[in-house]
Protein backbone atom coordinates (compact mmCIF):
# COMPACT_ATOMS: atom_id res chain seq x y z
CA UNK A 1 0.00 0.00 0.00
CA UNK A 2 2.53 2.68 0.86
CA UNK A 3 4.70 1.78 -3.21
CA UNK A 4 1.51 3.03 -3.98
CA UNK A 5 0.36 5.71 -2.01
CA UNK A 6 3.72 6.49 -3.06
CA UNK A 7 3.35 6.16 -6.80
CA UNK A 8 0.38 8.25 -6.13
CA UNK A 9 1.99 11.47 -4.90
CA UNK A 10 5.10 11.42 -7.21
CA UNK A 11 2.27 11.59 -9.70
CA UNK A 12 0.74 14.47 -7.91
CA UNK A 13 4.10 16.22 -7.51
CA UNK A 14 4.94 15.35 -11.92
CA UNK A 15 1.78 17.37 -12.44
CA UNK A 16 3.23 20.47 -10.57
CA UNK A 17 6.37 20.29 -13.05
CA UNK A 18 8.64 18.60 -10.26
CA UNK A 19 10.96 16.02 -11.17
CA UNK A 20 12.51 13.17 -8.92
CA UNK A 21 15.75 13.22 -7.55
CA UNK A 22 18.30 10.38 -6.83
CA UNK A 23 20.03 12.61 -4.58
CA UNK A 24 18.80 13.49 -1.20
CA UNK A 25 21.54 15.61 -1.45
CA UNK A 26 20.40 17.93 -3.69
CA UNK A 27 16.53 17.65 -3.39
CA UNK A 28 14.40 20.33 -3.21
CA UNK A 29 12.05 18.48 -1.29
CA UNK A 30 11.72 15.08 0.54
CA UNK A 31 8.92 12.94 1.51
CA UNK A 32 9.12 10.11 4.04
CA UNK A 33 5.93 7.72 3.34
CA UNK A 34 5.19 6.10 6.60
CA UNK A 35 4.12 2.69 8.50
CA UNK A 36 2.80 2.54 11.92
CA UNK A 37 2.10 -1.18 11.91
CA UNK A 38 5.00 -2.63 14.00
CA UNK A 39 7.25 0.07 16.31
CA UNK A 40 10.37 -0.98 14.48
CA UNK A 41 9.18 0.52 11.22
CA UNK A 42 8.75 3.73 13.58
CA UNK A 43 12.12 3.83 14.59
CA UNK A 44 13.21 3.41 11.16
CA UNK A 45 11.28 6.84 10.27
CA UNK A 46 13.12 8.65 13.26
CA UNK A 47 16.37 7.42 12.08
CA UNK A 48 15.82 8.10 9.08
CA UNK A 49 14.65 12.04 9.75
CA UNK A 50 17.67 12.50 12.21
CA UNK A 51 19.71 11.86 8.70
CA UNK A 52 17.16 14.47 6.78
CA UNK A 53 18.16 16.65 9.55
CA UNK A 54 21.43 17.10 8.60
CA UNK A 55 20.63 17.36 5.13
CA UNK A 56 18.48 20.20 6.37
CA UNK A 57 21.16 22.19 8.30
CA UNK A 58 23.27 22.23 4.96
CA UNK A 59 20.41 23.78 2.87
CA UNK A 60 17.56 25.23 5.13
CA UNK A 61 15.32 25.36 1.78
CA UNK A 62 15.14 21.83 1.86
CA UNK A 63 10.97 21.10 2.36
CA UNK A 64 10.52 17.69 4.57
CA UNK A 65 7.31 16.30 4.63
CA UNK A 66 6.28 13.28 6.51
CA UNK A 67 3.41 11.44 5.16
CA UNK A 68 0.97 8.15 5.74
CA UNK A 69 0.23 6.47 8.93
CA UNK A 70 2.91 8.12 11.29
CA UNK A 71 1.94 11.27 10.38
CA UNK A 72 -1.55 10.97 11.10
CA UNK A 73 -0.67 9.17 14.43
CA UNK A 74 1.93 11.09 15.93
CA UNK A 75 2.01 13.90 14.31
CA UNK A 76 2.69 16.01 18.03
CA UNK A 77 5.71 13.66 18.53
CA UNK A 78 6.87 14.48 15.20
CA UNK A 79 6.42 18.24 15.89
CA UNK A 80 7.83 18.31 19.43
CA UNK A 81 11.16 16.32 17.75
CA UNK A 82 11.44 17.01 14.46
CA UNK A 83 11.76 20.52 14.07
CA UNK A 84 13.18 20.04 10.39
CA UNK A 85 10.01 18.49 9.27
CA UNK A 86 7.53 21.37 7.14
CA UNK A 87 4.86 19.58 6.34
CA UNK A 88 2.86 16.29 7.89
CA UNK A 89 -0.05 14.81 5.97
CA UNK A 90 -1.98 11.46 6.83
CA UNK A 91 -2.71 9.17 3.75
CA UNK A 92 -6.49 11.30 2.88
CA UNK A 93 -4.49 14.58 2.80
CA UNK A 94 -1.92 14.00 -0.52
CA UNK A 95 -4.60 16.38 -2.42
CA UNK A 96 -2.80 19.11 -0.71
CA UNK A 97 0.55 18.85 -1.68
CA UNK A 98 0.86 21.58 -4.16
CA UNK A 99 -0.90 24.04 -2.61
CA UNK A 100 1.38 23.62 0.70
CA UNK A 101 4.64 23.45 -1.15
CA UNK A 102 3.72 26.69 -2.93
CA UNK A 103 2.81 28.15 0.65
CA UNK A 104 6.06 26.56 2.56
CA UNK A 105 8.21 28.57 0.11
CA UNK A 106 7.46 31.86 2.54
CA UNK A 107 5.56 29.60 5.63
CA UNK A 108 7.92 28.89 8.72
CA UNK A 109 5.79 26.72 10.45
CA UNK A 110 4.88 23.46 10.28
CA UNK A 111 1.98 22.84 7.65
CA UNK A 112 -0.58 19.95 8.93
CA UNK A 113 -3.54 18.00 7.96
CA UNK A 114 -4.49 14.36 8.57
CA UNK A 115 -7.83 14.75 8.73
CA UNK A 116 -9.34 11.05 7.86
CA UNK A 117 -12.52 11.06 4.62
CA UNK A 118 -15.52 8.58 5.25
CA UNK A 119 -15.14 9.09 0.87
CA UNK A 120 -12.86 7.62 -1.24
CA UNK A 121 -10.45 11.03 -2.24
CA UNK A 122 -8.38 9.66 -5.03
CA UNK A 123 -10.78 8.18 -7.38
CA UNK A 124 -10.18 10.72 -10.29
CA UNK A 125 -5.96 10.42 -9.85
CA UNK A 126 -3.20 7.67 -11.25
CA UNK A 127 -0.02 7.35 -10.08
CA UNK A 128 2.96 7.42 -11.33
CA UNK A 129 4.86 4.40 -12.37
CA UNK A 130 8.26 2.99 -12.80
CA UNK A 131 8.58 0.38 -15.74
CA UNK A 132 8.40 -2.76 -14.14
CA UNK A 133 6.24 -6.41 -14.42
CA UNK A 134 3.59 -5.03 -11.57
CA UNK A 135 1.11 -2.51 -11.08
CA UNK A 136 0.12 -1.96 -7.27
CA UNK A 137 -3.71 -0.93 -7.66
CA UNK A 138 -5.23 0.06 -4.20
CA UNK A 139 -9.19 -0.41 -4.72
CA UNK A 140 -10.33 0.24 -1.42
CA UNK A 141 -9.15 1.82 1.71
CA UNK A 142 -9.13 1.68 5.71
CA UNK A 143 -10.84 -1.04 7.96
CA UNK A 144 -14.05 -1.34 9.86
CA UNK A 145 -12.86 -4.87 11.39
CA UNK A 146 -11.00 -3.32 14.44
CA UNK A 147 -8.72 -6.04 15.58
CA UNK A 148 -7.78 -4.79 19.27
CA UNK A 149 -3.75 -5.36 18.00
CA UNK A 150 -4.08 -3.37 14.78
CA UNK A 151 -3.85 1.04 14.58
CA UNK A 152 -5.10 0.99 10.86
CA UNK A 153 -8.58 1.96 11.01
CA UNK A 154 -6.91 4.63 13.64
CA UNK A 155 -4.24 5.64 11.06
CA UNK A 156 -6.56 4.88 7.54
CA UNK A 157 -10.18 5.50 8.41
CA UNK A 158 -13.05 3.73 8.14
CA UNK A 159 -13.73 1.06 4.82
CA UNK A 160 -14.51 3.45 1.43
CA UNK A 161 -14.40 1.93 -2.02
CA UNK A 162 -12.91 3.05 -5.32
CA UNK A 163 -15.55 3.26 -8.19
CA UNK A 164 -14.72 -0.13 -9.82
CA UNK A 165 -14.98 2.21 -13.62
CA UNK A 166 -11.86 4.44 -11.71
CA UNK A 167 -10.26 0.71 -10.82
CA UNK A 168 -10.53 -0.77 -14.27
CA UNK A 169 -9.24 2.20 -16.18
CA UNK A 170 -5.98 2.36 -14.06
CA UNK A 171 -5.42 -1.07 -15.09
CA UNK A 172 -6.03 -0.78 -18.82
CA UNK A 173 -3.67 2.22 -18.27
CA UNK A 174 -0.95 -0.43 -17.19
CA UNK A 175 -1.22 -2.81 -19.34
CA UNK A 176 -0.96 -0.39 -22.02
CA UNK A 177 2.26 1.02 -20.07
CA UNK A 178 3.79 -2.55 -20.21
CA UNK A 179 2.92 -4.25 -16.79
CA UNK A 180 2.05 -8.24 -16.86
CA UNK A 181 0.59 -8.36 -13.15
CA UNK A 182 -1.97 -6.36 -11.64
CA UNK A 183 -2.11 -6.49 -7.54
CA UNK A 184 -5.18 -5.30 -5.93
CA UNK A 185 -4.40 -3.34 -2.80
CA UNK A 186 -6.66 -2.82 0.27
CA UNK A 187 -6.33 -2.98 3.99
CA UNK A 188 -9.23 -4.84 4.13
CA UNK A 189 -9.34 -5.80 0.53
CA UNK A 190 -11.96 -8.28 -0.27
CA UNK A 191 -14.21 -6.39 1.83
CA UNK A 192 -14.66 -3.93 -1.50
CA UNK A 193 -18.04 -2.85 -1.94
CA UNK A 194 -18.91 -0.03 -4.21
CA UNK A 195 -23.04 0.44 -3.88
CA UNK A 196 -23.89 -3.21 -4.86
CA UNK A 197 -20.65 -3.82 -6.87
CA UNK A 198 -18.66 -6.77 -4.47
CA UNK A 199 -14.90 -8.17 -4.68
CA UNK A 200 -15.58 -11.01 -6.69
CA UNK A 201 -17.98 -8.73 -9.19
CA UNK A 202 -14.44 -6.26 -9.53
CA UNK A 203 -12.45 -8.92 -10.01
CA UNK A 204 -14.17 -10.92 -12.91
CA UNK A 205 -14.21 -7.48 -14.37
CA UNK A 206 -10.23 -6.96 -13.88
CA UNK A 207 -9.64 -10.50 -15.30
CA UNK A 208 -11.76 -9.66 -18.61
CA UNK A 209 -9.05 -7.04 -19.12
CA UNK A 210 -7.23 -7.97 -22.32
CA UNK A 211 -3.77 -8.38 -22.12
CA UNK A 212 -3.15 -9.09 -18.23
CA UNK A 213 -1.18 -11.82 -17.57
CA UNK A 214 -1.83 -12.24 -13.56
CA UNK A 215 -4.05 -11.12 -11.21
CA UNK A 216 -3.00 -10.93 -7.30
CA UNK A 217 -4.69 -9.42 -4.29
CA UNK A 218 -3.71 -8.92 -0.62
CA UNK A 219 -4.50 -8.36 1.74
CA UNK A 220 -7.59 -10.12 2.73
CA UNK A 221 -9.78 -10.83 5.54
CA UNK A 222 -11.16 -14.80 6.50
CA UNK A 223 -14.21 -13.44 7.25
CA UNK A 224 -14.87 -12.11 4.19
CA UNK A 225 -13.16 -15.08 1.68
CA UNK A 226 -16.88 -16.41 -0.18
CA UNK A 227 -17.75 -18.73 -2.26
CA UNK A 228 -18.59 -16.32 -4.95
CA UNK A 229 -15.08 -15.49 -4.50
CA UNK A 230 -13.06 -18.52 -4.54
CA UNK A 231 -15.00 -19.52 -7.90
CA UNK A 232 -14.31 -16.35 -9.93
CA UNK A 233 -10.78 -17.47 -9.17
CA UNK A 234 -11.49 -20.88 -10.14
CA UNK A 235 -12.86 -19.85 -13.64
CA UNK A 236 -10.41 -17.37 -14.63
CA UNK A 237 -6.73 -18.90 -15.95
CA UNK A 238 -5.37 -15.06 -15.24
CA UNK A 239 -6.62 -14.44 -11.11
CA UNK A 240 -3.62 -16.69 -9.33
CA UNK A 241 -4.35 -20.03 -7.70
CA UNK A 242 -2.61 -18.21 -3.99
CA UNK A 243 -4.69 -17.00 -1.08
CA UNK A 244 -3.43 -14.77 1.26
CA UNK A 245 -5.26 -15.95 4.74
CA UNK A 246 -4.26 -14.63 7.96
CA UNK A 247 -4.92 -17.07 10.69
CA UNK A 248 -2.92 -14.14 13.55
CA UNK A 249 -3.41 -17.13 16.56
CA UNK A 250 -4.67 -20.18 16.79
CA UNK A 251 -6.19 -19.75 20.18
CA UNK A 252 -9.63 -19.30 20.07
CA UNK A 253 -9.22 -17.57 23.54
CA UNK A 254 -6.43 -15.06 21.60
CA UNK A 255 -8.42 -14.99 18.34
CA UNK A 256 -11.50 -13.75 20.74
CA UNK A 257 -8.62 -11.30 22.40
CA UNK A 258 -8.22 -10.00 18.87
CA UNK A 259 -11.41 -9.51 17.63
CA UNK A 260 -10.45 -11.95 14.68
CA UNK A 261 -14.48 -12.66 14.43
CA UNK A 262 -13.86 -16.23 13.80
CA UNK A 263 -12.68 -19.41 15.45
CA UNK A 264 -9.93 -21.92 15.21
CA UNK A 265 -12.34 -24.62 13.29
CA UNK A 266 -14.20 -21.86 11.42
CA UNK A 267 -10.60 -20.97 10.07
CA UNK A 268 -9.91 -24.73 9.35
CA UNK A 269 -13.16 -25.14 7.72
CA UNK A 270 -11.98 -22.26 5.38
CA UNK A 271 -9.35 -23.93 4.62
CA UNK A 272 -10.62 -27.10 3.23
CA UNK A 273 -12.99 -24.79 1.19
CA UNK A 274 -10.60 -23.69 -0.43
CA UNK A 275 -8.21 -26.50 -1.48
CA UNK A 276 -11.70 -27.85 -2.22
CA UNK A 277 -12.28 -25.08 -4.85
CA UNK A 278 -8.71 -24.00 -5.97
CA UNK A 279 -6.74 -27.58 -6.08
CA UNK A 280 -2.48 -26.77 -5.83
CA UNK A 281 -3.67 -23.20 -4.67
CA UNK A 282 -0.68 -21.88 -2.60
CA UNK A 283 -1.87 -20.63 0.90
CA UNK A 284 0.26 -17.95 2.79
CA UNK A 285 -0.57 -16.44 6.51
CA UNK A 286 0.15 -13.80 8.95
CA UNK A 287 0.89 -15.03 12.40
CA UNK A 288 1.62 -12.91 15.66
CA UNK A 289 2.67 -14.56 18.94
CA UNK A 290 3.06 -13.17 22.36
CA UNK A 291 -0.09 -11.55 22.42
CA UNK A 292 -0.99 -10.35 25.92
CA UNK A 293 -2.39 -13.23 27.43
CA UNK A 294 -1.01 -16.11 25.36
CA UNK A 295 0.06 -18.91 27.59
CA UNK A 296 1.79 -21.72 26.22
CA UNK A 297 -1.39 -23.91 25.57
CA UNK A 298 -2.25 -21.08 23.63
CA UNK A 299 0.46 -21.42 21.77
CA UNK A 300 0.30 -24.38 21.33
CA UNK A 301 -3.03 -24.29 18.94
CA UNK A 302 -1.21 -21.87 16.91
CA UNK A 303 1.42 -25.12 16.20
CA UNK A 304 -1.59 -27.45 16.13
CA UNK A 305 -2.95 -24.77 13.36
CA UNK A 306 0.48 -24.80 11.52
CA UNK A 307 0.88 -28.53 11.54
CA UNK A 308 -2.69 -29.16 10.08
CA UNK A 309 -2.90 -26.47 7.46
CA UNK A 310 0.92 -26.78 6.21
CA UNK A 311 0.78 -22.85 4.33
CA UNK A 312 3.04 -22.70 1.84
CA UNK A 313 4.74 -19.58 3.50
CA UNK A 314 4.23 -17.39 6.51
CA UNK A 315 4.82 -13.60 7.56
CA UNK A 316 5.73 -14.33 11.10
CA UNK A 317 5.78 -11.55 13.63
CA UNK A 318 6.29 -10.40 17.44
CA UNK A 319 3.69 -8.80 19.47
CA UNK A 320 3.82 -4.88 18.84
CA UNK A 321 2.01 -2.57 21.26
CA UNK A 322 0.67 0.00 19.59
CA UNK A 323 -0.50 2.94 21.26
CA UNK A 324 -4.20 3.83 21.11
CA UNK A 325 -5.41 0.22 20.45
CA UNK A 326 -7.04 -2.09 22.71
CA UNK A 327 -4.80 -4.60 23.00
CA UNK A 328 -1.96 -2.39 24.11
CA UNK A 329 -4.15 -1.42 27.77
CA UNK A 330 -3.76 -5.53 28.19
CA UNK A 331 -1.96 -5.82 31.90
CA UNK A 332 -0.91 -9.32 31.07
CA UNK A 333 1.98 -8.25 28.22
CA UNK A 334 4.10 -11.32 27.44
CA UNK A 335 8.03 -10.94 28.20
CA UNK A 336 10.07 -10.49 25.40
CA UNK A 337 12.26 -13.44 25.68
CA UNK A 338 9.22 -15.69 25.70
CA UNK A 339 8.05 -13.45 22.88
CA UNK A 340 11.45 -13.99 20.82
CA UNK A 341 11.43 -18.23 21.79
CA UNK A 342 8.06 -18.38 20.41
CA UNK A 343 8.76 -16.37 17.21
CA UNK A 344 12.19 -18.65 16.48
CA UNK A 345 10.36 -22.25 16.98
CA UNK A 346 7.35 -20.63 14.40
CA UNK A 347 10.09 -19.71 11.67
CA UNK A 348 11.63 -22.77 12.12
CA UNK A 349 8.49 -24.87 11.55
CA UNK A 350 6.89 -22.79 8.65
CA UNK A 351 10.53 -23.26 6.92
CA UNK A 352 9.76 -27.37 6.99
CA UNK A 353 6.45 -26.87 6.07
CA UNK A 354 7.68 -24.22 3.10
CA UNK A 355 10.12 -26.86 2.09
CA UNK A 356 7.55 -29.75 2.16
CA UNK A 357 5.17 -28.20 0.41
CA UNK A 358 7.56 -27.25 -2.39
CA UNK A 359 8.89 -31.08 -2.86
CA UNK A 360 5.43 -31.62 -3.77
CA UNK A 361 5.78 -29.56 -6.95
CA UNK A 362 8.91 -31.31 -7.89
CA UNK A 363 8.85 -33.37 -10.89
CA UNK A 364 5.85 -30.89 -12.31
CA UNK A 365 5.35 -28.33 -14.75
CA UNK A 366 4.98 -24.59 -13.87
CA UNK A 367 4.12 -21.59 -15.77
CA UNK A 368 6.69 -19.12 -14.76
CA UNK A 369 6.32 -14.90 -14.92
CA UNK A 370 9.95 -14.24 -15.71
CA UNK A 371 10.62 -11.40 -12.72
CA UNK A 372 14.52 -10.84 -12.82
CA UNK A 373 17.88 -11.89 -12.85
CA UNK A 374 18.20 -13.95 -10.04
CA UNK A 375 20.85 -13.27 -7.66
CA UNK A 376 22.46 -16.24 -7.31
CA UNK A 377 24.20 -15.94 -10.97
CA UNK A 378 23.42 -13.68 -13.76
CA UNK A 379 22.91 -16.87 -16.10
CA UNK A 380 19.46 -17.54 -14.55
CA UNK A 381 16.48 -15.56 -14.37
CA UNK A 382 14.11 -15.89 -11.62
CA UNK A 383 10.12 -16.08 -11.24
CA UNK A 384 6.91 -16.26 -9.37
CA UNK A 385 4.81 -19.52 -9.86
CA UNK A 386 0.86 -19.19 -10.38
CA UNK A 387 0.82 -20.54 -6.43
CA UNK A 388 3.78 -17.53 -5.65
CA UNK A 389 6.52 -19.78 -5.36
CA UNK A 390 10.17 -18.49 -6.82
CA UNK A 391 11.81 -20.22 -9.42
CA UNK A 392 15.13 -20.18 -10.67
CA UNK A 393 15.97 -21.75 -13.57
CA UNK A 394 18.56 -21.06 -17.00
CA UNK A 395 18.00 -17.69 -19.57
CA UNK A 396 17.77 -19.92 -22.39
CA UNK A 397 16.24 -17.83 -24.88
CA UNK A 398 13.47 -15.84 -22.88
CA UNK A 399 13.15 -12.83 -21.59
CA UNK A 400 11.52 -10.80 -18.76
CA UNK A 401 7.93 -10.36 -18.45
CA UNK A 402 7.58 -13.11 -20.28
CA UNK A 403 5.63 -16.52 -19.28
CA UNK A 404 7.13 -19.54 -19.99
CA UNK A 405 7.07 -23.17 -18.83
CA UNK A 406 9.61 -24.41 -16.71
CA UNK A 407 10.43 -28.30 -15.43
CA UNK A 408 10.65 -28.23 -11.56
CA UNK A 409 14.11 -30.38 -10.62
CA UNK A 410 14.41 -29.87 -7.05
CA UNK A 411 13.22 -27.72 -3.75
CA UNK A 412 15.70 -25.88 -2.03
CA UNK A 413 15.00 -23.80 1.10
CA UNK A 414 12.25 -21.81 0.39
CA UNK A 415 13.35 -21.34 -3.32
CA UNK A 416 12.03 -24.08 -6.13
CA UNK A 417 14.66 -24.95 -8.58
CA UNK A 418 13.84 -25.32 -12.71
CA UNK A 419 14.79 -26.33 -16.09
CA UNK A 420 12.88 -24.24 -19.16
CA UNK A 421 10.86 -27.26 -20.89
CA UNK A 422 12.41 -25.41 -24.26
CA UNK A 423 15.50 -26.33 -23.34
CA UNK A 424 14.57 -29.84 -22.01
CA UNK A 425 13.18 -30.82 -25.63
CA UNK A 426 15.82 -29.11 -27.81
CA UNK A 427 18.46 -31.59 -25.97
CA UNK A 428 15.93 -34.57 -26.11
Amino acid sequence: MNVADSELVESILVDQGYKSSNDLNTADVIFINTCSIREHAEDKVHSQLGRYELIKKNRPNTIIGVLGCMAQSLKQDILERRSCVDIILGPDSYRRLPDLLNRGKNQPKSLVDTKLSRFEVYDDLFPSRKDGINAWISIMRGCDKFCTFCIVPFTRGRERSRNPLSIIEEAKKAVDQGFKEITLLGQNVNSYLHEDYYFHNLLEAVAKIPGINRIRYTSPHPQDITVELLSTMAEYDNICNYVHLPLQAGSNKILNRMNRTYTKSKFLSLVDLIREILPDVGISTDIIVGFPGETDEDFSQTIDVMNRVKFDSAFNFKYSPRRGTKASEYDDQILERTKQERLQEVIALQKRHTLERNIKLVGTTQTVLVEKESKMSSNHWAGRTDSNKWVIFSKGNVKIKEMTSVYIKKAKGITLHGELIQDLEEAA
